[in-house]
């Protein structure tokens, strides 16, 4: 039985269907991620879940019991479910262990101070439970809501962007750090945010969401290398499209070579189908001894790596990354091959 259960679940916000028979299912110790674009209406979900909004159709199951449906609202503090804010929302005027041990209620005071001893050791900040919140950097604060949240040990924990008020290069590294609490923790967990990376470094599963729907549950090396349609390819990652040919035996002809069969998107399409091939960043790679060549028109340096963009004979262009030892100018015609593991076709799109 999942710990957390969504059955067609549709909510509205005056005339606007902000949810549209949205499903999806946890198992207990799993970490979720609900992954898109602005307004797609990722955090509404959190908020239903939590008991902060009412559904208008469809069913949520905690445990297999009913806490939410078109009849039946069961109060948000009667659910036992922690969150974790965008703004992290700590009392600034109590410390960091009084934070950390707000929600305990009940039994010995010797247990509460051993739990927030606990939670503090577990999130890295053992020795700061007297200091206050403004006392603490932002990813610290970051910790001490974590930890607040985890405190009362409920079945389930919501992130609602947490990473998002913090630098850039700390994002991912506190998004392994959080996972790696959650895991000490066995708790089970949903977050939401717009973040591909926070995503990867977070999730166990990830729920691609648009216009109100789930556009593909699945896990974050799938969603990667095998999306289930064009939104889910686009949005995810980095790639470009292009356009080729179906031939026989499922193989398809494109402006660099012929690659072989496939199974997604287009898998069933006949010979002769007009496709669109999607090519990410990684299958297109720097070979100086090929026959194949690309005309460098743009590149970012990115450490390790440049991000080429490519200029094929066509004019169609596509990206590479390549180690940044190979230090090309604009303009200069490199040599390419295809390094394809997952073919993704699309059916080409009219027009």
């Amino acid at each position: 039985m999942p710990l957390l259960d969504l059955q067609q679940v549709s909510y509205a916000f005056g005339r606007r269907q902000v949810l549209d028979k949205l499903s999806f299912q946890l198992q207990a110790g799993s970490i979720a991620c609900l992954l898109g674009p602005s307004g797609c209406g990722k955090t509404t979900v959190l908020r239903c879940i939590a008991g902060f909004e009412a559904v208008s159709a469809g069913r949520i199951a905690l445990n297999g019991a009913l806490v939410s449906s078109a009849g039946l609202h069961l109060a948000a503090e009667r659910r036992r479910i922690g969150m974790v804010f965008q703004d992290y929302a700590l009392f600034p005027h109590l410390t960091v262990a009084a934070n950390i041990g707000f929600g305990l209620h009940g039994g010995a005071a010797a247990a509460r101070a051993a739990r927030v001893a606990e939670l503090l050791a577990t999130v890295g900040l053992a020795g700061l439970g007297g200091q206050f919140p403004h006392e603490l950097s932002g990813g610290q604060q970051q910790r001490v809501a974590l930890a607040r949240a985890l405190a009362p040990r409920p079945r389930l924990l919501l992130l609602d962007e947490p990473f998002s008020n913090l630098d850039v290069d700390l994002r991912e590294r506190l998004a392994l750090e959080v996972r790696g609490i959650l895991r000490a923790e066995g708790a089970t967990a949903v977050m939401v945010t717009h973040d591909q990376h926070e995503a990867f470094a977070m999730a166990d599963e990830i729920g691609v969401m648009h216009e109100g729907r789930i556009q593909q549950w699945d896990t974050p090396y799938n969603v990667y290398h095998r999306p289930d349609n064009r939104f889910v390819a686009d949005f995810v990652g980095q790639g470009v499209f292009l356009p080729g040919a179906v031939l026989a035996g499922g193989r398809i002809q494109i402006e660099l070579g012929v690659l072989p069969s496939h199974s997604l998107g287009a898998g069933a399409a006949p010979a002769g189908r007009r496709v669109c091939v999607l090519l990410r960043p990684d299958d297109v790679v720097h070979d100086d001894a090929s026959a194949l060549r690309a005309e460098v028109v743009a590149k970012a340096f990115r450490g390790a790596e440049f991000l080429y963009t490519l200029k094929l004979a066509s004019g169609a262009q596509l990206l590479s990354l390549v180690p940044s030892h190979h230090n090309h100018a604009i303009g200069e015609r490199i040599g390419i091959v295809l390094g394809v593991d997952h073919v993704v076709a699309f059916e080409q799109l009219a027009g």
